[in-house]
């Protein structure tokens, strides 16, 4: 009887959650502007309106200008970190991995406003650049959390041997460490451009005038016209986050395996 109530609670909680979600395509495929029931029709003109909008293109190509950009920054530094703190002993070790983890039980406008008070205090001014910041920021301890996994499942006499042979430390983290957590290398470049990509506070309090795609899609839910249409778009990055979250997960998964290490769960 609680197992029952229990599946009945969590297929409640999870309704509520996605339901939002599942009818995006029904609104985005409705040829009516007004997003109600009953649905009028079939039509893909709001994806032809989508594809045919200047200032949506210029917003989606300063999304992913930033979504790049943040992935590669926040992965390279989460290498850096997750092979120091899993293999070195150095003080204070807790304390500052806990200072980097942080960004994670922070409230994000609490991290945006910090942001924007510290950049205008210094002078710099908002822009694609200072998105990035924030971004990567945001996304390292997730890079971190990931590769730290990849790190710890490595065979450290793998590493020994290729010293034994001859190697140096740059030539055995290169052509020995590196592929071994080559997986968990893709999965936070993809985990980190998805975050990013879908990042709506930072991005509003640090763009200045260049709109990124949420703040555009937020800016257009004023008018009840352009809604079909961000309906549309909203589908399309939908579908777009679950395929880049499989594909992380696949690589954790491949990862992990390759490892030898027991799957002890993951993003999906």
């Amino acid at each position: 009887m609680k197992f029952s109530g229990l599946r009945a609670y969590s297929i409640l909680y999870l309704l509520f959650l996605y339901a939002p979600i599942l009818l995006l395509p029904l609104f985005a495929f409705n040829d009516g502007t007004v997003i109600a029931f009953p649905l009028r029709g079939f039509t893909t003109d709001w994806f032809a309106q989508m594809a045919g909008n200047a200032s949506l293109r210029r917003a989606v190509g300063n999304s992913l200008i930033i979504a790049i950009s943040t992935a590669v920054l926040a992965t390279a530094l989460g290498i850096f970190a997750a092979r120091a703190t899993t293999r070195y002993r150095f003080p204070a070790k807790g304390g500052i991995m806990g200072l980097v983890m942080l960004p994670l039980v922070l409230p994000e406008i609490i991290v945006a406003m910090s942001l924007l008070v510290v950049l205008l205090a210094l002078g710099i001014e908002l822009s694609l650049l200072t998105v990035i910041l924030g971004h990567t920021l945001l996304c390292l301890p997730y890079t971190i959390a990931i590769l730290s996994t990849a790190f710890n499942a490595l065979d450290q006499s793998l590493e020994e041997a290729a010293y034994d042979l001859g190697e140096t430390k740059i030539g055995a983290f290169r052509l020995v460490i590196l592929p071994m957590v080559m997986p968990g290398i893709i999965s936070s470049l993809l985990m980190s451009f998805t975050i990013s990509l879908d990042e709506f506070i930072i991005a509003f309090f640090l763009a200045g005038s260049q709109p990124t795609l949420p703040t555009y899609i937020f800016s257009q839910l004023r008018f009840p016209a352009a809604v079909p249409v961000v309906m549309a778009l909203g589908t399309v990055l939908v579908a777009l986050s679950i395929l880049l979250l499989t594909l992380a997960e696949f690589f954790r998964r491949r990862g992990v395996a390759r490892t030898g290490q027991s799957n002890s769960g993951g993003f999906l």
